[in-house]
């Protein structure tokens, strides 16, 4: 049996004897490869999550001169100690997909090539990292930051600690999202923080349905 069928049954299983909210908690790793196709940025979102655990986010998408190229860096970060961090964005939107030895390499590159602007460097991704991605991340002292690694504080943790759970957690329509979107929210607990009836004027949705997102949002961040 696939784990894709297993999933699938897992699903169903919820759907008839969980409620709403720990469905929709379960398919937080779902919810993120959504976000690519619906015009949101992932990069931006791994840098609210990382802003929810004391780094600065300096810039997003920015193009710097290293030694011998520009580069665009995904996020320039600044911890709470004062160091540079430059982080490398590997996003998947399909299942099964690993983030391997070739991105953090090239992380590490990159990293070497800026000299020095940068004191550190991240490899974020949001599916698994390959064995050998992590020996060699070990040993040149690169952070990775992904689905399940580190064991205990990987994205997954993360987000769930500080309940960071992604606005397409909710189940919004393709043009919901991209007009949520436009309105910078990224994150559904951000629903809880806006004046929904002028929200609502913004973009065009129905009162009736941010208050559903509204609701659903607080059911599963409960």
């Amino acid at each position: 049996m696939s784990t894709k069928e297993i999933y699938r049954m897992v699903l169903k299983y919820l759907s008839d004897n969980a409620t709403p909210a720990i469905k929709h908690r379960y398919r937080l790793k779902e919810s993120i490869m959504k976000m690519g196709p619906a015009g949101f940025s992932f990069e931006s979102y791994v840098g609210q999550i990382l802003r929810h655990f004391g780094y600065k986010v300096k810039s997003i998408g920015a193009k710097m001169q290293g030694r011998c190229v520009i580069h665009e860096v995904d996020l320039a970060l600044e911890s709470e100690n004062g160091k540079k961090w430059l982080v490398e964005c590997k996003y998947h939107n399909f299942p099964g997909r690993y983030t391997g030895l070739k991105e953090s390499l090239y992380t590490h590159a990159r990293f070497l090539d800026l000299g020095e602007k940068f004191d550190n460097e991240m490899l974020v991704c949001n599916t698994k990292v390959s064995p050998e991605a992590i020996t060699y991340a070990t040993c040149i002292g690169q952070r990775i930051l992904s689905w399940r690694f580190p064991q205990n504080m990987g994205l997954e943790t993360m987000i769930e600690q500080k309940k960071l759970y992604p606005v397409t957690i909710l189940g919004p329509s393709k043009k919901e999202l991209y007009l949520l979107s436009e309105n910078n929210i990224m994150i559904a607990k951000d629903l809880l923080d806006v004046d929904l009836y002028e929200l609502a004027q913004k973009t065009r949705i129905p009162i009736k349905r941010l208050v559903f997102l509204q609701r659903l949002t607080n059911q599963i961040i409960g």
